[in-house]
Protein backbone atom coordinates (compact mmCIF):
# COMPACT_ATOMS: atom_id res chain seq x y z
CA UNK A 1 0.00 0.00 0.00
CA UNK A 2 2.58 2.28 0.96
CA UNK A 3 4.81 1.21 -2.15
CA UNK A 4 1.97 2.07 -3.82
CA UNK A 5 0.96 5.53 -2.58
CA UNK A 6 5.06 6.68 -3.32
CA UNK A 7 4.44 5.19 -6.92
CA UNK A 8 0.86 7.48 -7.62
CA UNK A 9 3.04 10.45 -5.82
CA UNK A 10 5.95 9.74 -7.73
CA UNK A 11 4.08 9.88 -11.10
CA UNK A 12 1.77 13.13 -9.81
CA UNK A 13 4.91 14.70 -9.19
CA UNK A 14 6.73 13.88 -12.68
CA UNK A 15 3.34 14.91 -14.36
CA UNK A 16 3.27 18.14 -12.65
CA UNK A 17 7.21 19.04 -12.70
CA UNK A 18 6.66 18.08 -17.16
CA UNK A 19 3.36 20.11 -16.99
CA UNK A 20 5.17 23.37 -15.46
CA UNK A 21 8.26 22.54 -17.29
CA UNK A 22 6.50 22.89 -20.62
CA UNK A 23 4.72 26.11 -19.75
CA UNK A 24 7.85 27.75 -18.73
CA UNK A 25 9.64 26.64 -22.19
CA UNK A 26 6.10 27.78 -23.86
CA UNK A 27 6.19 31.55 -22.20
CA UNK A 28 9.88 31.71 -22.43
CA UNK A 29 9.57 30.77 -25.91
CA UNK A 30 6.92 32.69 -26.70
CA UNK A 31 8.36 35.71 -25.44
CA UNK A 32 11.31 35.30 -27.32
CA UNK A 33 9.81 34.86 -30.41
CA UNK A 34 7.88 38.78 -29.99
CA UNK A 35 11.11 40.05 -29.19
CA UNK A 36 12.59 38.56 -32.25
CA UNK A 37 9.28 39.56 -34.05
CA UNK A 38 9.99 43.42 -32.56
CA UNK A 39 13.19 43.36 -33.65
CA UNK A 40 12.37 42.18 -37.63
CA UNK A 41 9.85 44.66 -37.93
CA UNK A 42 12.05 47.30 -36.85
CA UNK A 43 15.42 46.83 -38.87
CA UNK A 44 16.02 47.86 -42.46
CA UNK A 45 18.79 45.74 -44.11
CA UNK A 46 20.95 46.60 -46.99
CA UNK A 47 22.22 43.08 -49.22
CA UNK A 48 24.50 42.69 -51.65
CA UNK A 49 25.37 39.65 -54.03
CA UNK A 50 28.19 39.39 -56.23
CA UNK A 51 27.89 37.70 -59.60
CA UNK A 52 29.85 35.10 -58.60
CA UNK A 53 32.53 33.42 -56.05
CA UNK A 54 35.90 34.45 -58.01
CA UNK A 55 38.02 37.15 -56.45
CA UNK A 56 37.53 39.30 -59.11
CA UNK A 57 33.85 39.30 -58.52
CA UNK A 58 34.11 39.08 -54.86
CA UNK A 59 36.07 42.57 -54.72
CA UNK A 60 33.31 44.29 -57.19
CA UNK A 61 30.99 43.29 -54.50
CA UNK A 62 32.70 45.23 -52.02
CA UNK A 63 33.99 48.24 -54.30
CA UNK A 64 30.07 48.67 -55.15
CA UNK A 65 29.23 48.54 -51.29
CA UNK A 66 31.89 51.34 -50.92
CA UNK A 67 30.61 53.55 -53.20
CA UNK A 68 26.73 53.02 -52.10
CA UNK A 69 27.34 53.69 -48.83
CA UNK A 70 29.91 57.04 -49.60
CA UNK A 71 27.91 58.18 -52.63
CA UNK A 72 24.39 58.28 -50.64
CA UNK A 73 24.84 59.40 -46.58
CA UNK A 74 21.35 58.59 -45.54
CA UNK A 75 22.28 54.62 -45.98
CA UNK A 76 24.22 55.69 -43.22
CA UNK A 77 22.73 58.68 -41.16
CA UNK A 78 19.56 56.50 -40.23
CA UNK A 79 17.27 58.73 -42.15
CA UNK A 80 16.06 56.00 -44.00
CA UNK A 81 13.85 54.04 -41.63
CA UNK A 82 11.49 51.43 -41.33
CA UNK A 83 8.43 53.98 -42.03
CA UNK A 84 10.18 56.07 -44.93
CA UNK A 85 12.21 53.16 -46.97
CA UNK A 86 9.63 52.65 -49.67
CA UNK A 87 9.42 56.58 -50.33
CA UNK A 88 13.23 56.49 -50.44
CA UNK A 89 13.72 54.08 -52.58
CA UNK A 90 11.50 54.83 -55.11
CA UNK A 91 13.05 58.73 -55.31
CA UNK A 92 16.74 56.81 -54.64
CA UNK A 93 16.32 53.89 -57.11
CA UNK A 94 18.08 55.12 -60.02
CA UNK A 95 20.74 57.08 -57.90
CA UNK A 96 21.39 53.66 -56.24
CA UNK A 97 21.90 52.11 -59.84
CA UNK A 98 23.56 54.41 -61.57
CA UNK A 99 26.20 54.61 -58.65
CA UNK A 100 26.76 50.65 -58.61
CA UNK A 101 26.83 50.61 -62.43
CA UNK A 102 29.52 53.62 -62.73
CA UNK A 103 31.58 51.05 -60.71
CA UNK A 104 31.27 47.92 -63.18
CA UNK A 105 32.00 50.26 -66.10
CA UNK A 106 34.69 51.54 -64.63
CA UNK A 107 36.43 47.89 -63.68
CA UNK A 108 35.30 46.98 -67.56
CA UNK A 109 32.21 44.77 -66.54
CA UNK A 110 28.93 44.76 -67.94
CA UNK A 111 26.68 42.25 -65.94
CA UNK A 112 24.53 44.85 -64.90
CA UNK A 113 22.92 45.75 -61.21
CA UNK A 114 19.32 44.96 -60.13
CA UNK A 115 18.33 46.79 -56.94
CA UNK A 116 14.87 46.15 -55.51
CA UNK A 117 13.32 46.74 -51.90
CA UNK A 118 11.40 43.46 -51.05
CA UNK A 119 11.11 41.48 -47.84
CA UNK A 120 13.35 38.71 -47.28
CA UNK A 121 14.37 35.99 -45.29
CA UNK A 122 17.88 35.92 -43.09
CA UNK A 123 18.96 33.18 -41.34
CA UNK A 124 20.80 33.62 -37.90
CA UNK A 125 23.09 35.99 -38.27
CA UNK A 126 26.22 37.56 -35.85
CA UNK A 127 26.83 41.30 -36.69
CA UNK A 128 29.97 42.29 -34.59
CA UNK A 129 28.65 42.12 -30.93
CA UNK A 130 24.92 41.53 -31.94
CA UNK A 131 22.38 38.68 -32.89
CA UNK A 132 19.97 39.34 -34.93
CA UNK A 133 17.52 36.38 -35.27
CA UNK A 134 16.24 34.10 -38.36
CA UNK A 135 13.08 35.44 -40.40
CA UNK A 136 12.04 37.88 -42.66
CA UNK A 137 12.84 41.87 -42.92
CA UNK A 138 12.85 44.56 -44.71
CA UNK A 139 15.98 44.55 -47.19
CA UNK A 140 17.52 47.02 -50.07
CA UNK A 141 18.52 44.19 -52.15
CA UNK A 142 21.31 44.81 -55.01
CA UNK A 143 22.07 41.65 -57.13
CA UNK A 144 25.42 42.37 -59.51
CA UNK A 145 24.81 40.31 -62.99
CA UNK A 146 23.98 36.68 -61.90
CA UNK A 147 23.67 36.93 -58.21
CA UNK A 148 25.12 33.74 -57.72
CA UNK A 149 28.37 34.64 -55.20
CA UNK A 150 28.70 35.25 -51.64
CA UNK A 151 26.68 38.07 -50.25
CA UNK A 152 27.07 40.93 -48.03
CA UNK A 153 25.03 42.61 -46.06
CA UNK A 154 24.48 44.84 -42.92
CA UNK A 155 22.37 46.56 -40.97
CA UNK A 156 20.62 50.16 -42.64
CA UNK A 157 18.41 51.40 -40.02
CA UNK A 158 19.32 51.04 -37.16
CA UNK A 159 22.28 52.65 -38.82
CA UNK A 160 25.01 49.99 -37.84
CA UNK A 161 26.17 49.87 -41.81
CA UNK A 162 29.56 52.35 -40.08
CA UNK A 163 28.72 53.13 -36.71
CA UNK A 164 31.48 55.05 -36.51
CA UNK A 165 30.06 57.73 -39.00
CA UNK A 166 27.25 58.28 -36.10
CA UNK A 167 30.44 57.71 -33.27
CA UNK A 168 28.58 54.91 -31.56
CA UNK A 169 29.11 51.36 -30.61
CA UNK A 170 26.28 49.13 -32.02
CA UNK A 171 24.96 48.57 -28.63
CA UNK A 172 24.19 52.69 -28.76
CA UNK A 173 23.09 53.15 -31.91
CA UNK A 174 20.76 50.17 -31.72
CA UNK A 175 19.08 51.04 -28.36
CA UNK A 176 17.04 54.15 -29.90
CA UNK A 177 15.58 52.07 -32.35
CA UNK A 178 14.93 49.02 -30.67
CA UNK A 179 12.48 47.40 -27.73
CA UNK A 180 13.86 46.69 -24.56
CA UNK A 181 13.17 43.36 -24.92
CA UNK A 182 14.43 43.65 -28.72
CA UNK A 183 17.76 44.83 -27.58
CA UNK A 184 18.06 42.28 -25.15
CA UNK A 185 17.71 39.70 -27.28
CA UNK A 186 19.98 40.37 -30.33
CA UNK A 187 22.98 41.41 -27.28
CA UNK A 188 22.40 38.65 -25.27
CA UNK A 189 25.48 36.38 -26.79
CA UNK A 190 25.45 32.86 -26.02
CA UNK A 191 22.65 33.38 -23.52
CA UNK A 192 19.80 32.79 -26.02
CA UNK A 193 22.16 30.62 -28.20
CA UNK A 194 19.56 27.36 -28.13
CA UNK A 195 16.38 30.13 -28.48
CA UNK A 196 18.34 31.21 -31.92
CA UNK A 197 18.39 27.74 -33.33
CA UNK A 198 14.95 26.83 -32.27
CA UNK A 199 13.37 29.82 -33.52
CA UNK A 200 15.70 28.93 -36.84
CA UNK A 201 14.20 25.95 -37.22
CA UNK A 202 11.24 27.11 -37.09
CA UNK A 203 11.20 29.87 -39.37
CA UNK A 204 12.88 27.93 -41.82
CA UNK A 205 9.84 25.25 -42.00
CA UNK A 206 7.74 28.59 -42.15
CA UNK A 207 9.47 29.89 -45.07
CA UNK A 208 9.44 25.64 -46.80
CA UNK A 209 5.56 25.50 -46.45
CA UNK A 210 5.54 29.22 -48.08
CA UNK A 211 7.83 28.22 -50.87
CA UNK A 212 5.67 25.06 -51.39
Amino acid sequence: MHRKFNARRDKLFLTVFTVALALYIAFSCTYFAGASYSVRDNVVRLHILANSDTEADQEIKLMVRDALLEANAKLLSGEVNKENVKEYFEACKTELEKTAEKVLRENGLSYGVKITLQKEYFETRNYGELTFPAGEYTALKVVLGKGEGHNWWCVMFPPLCVPAAEGLSTDEAAADILTKSGREIISGGDKYIVKFKLLEIYEELCQFCLDT
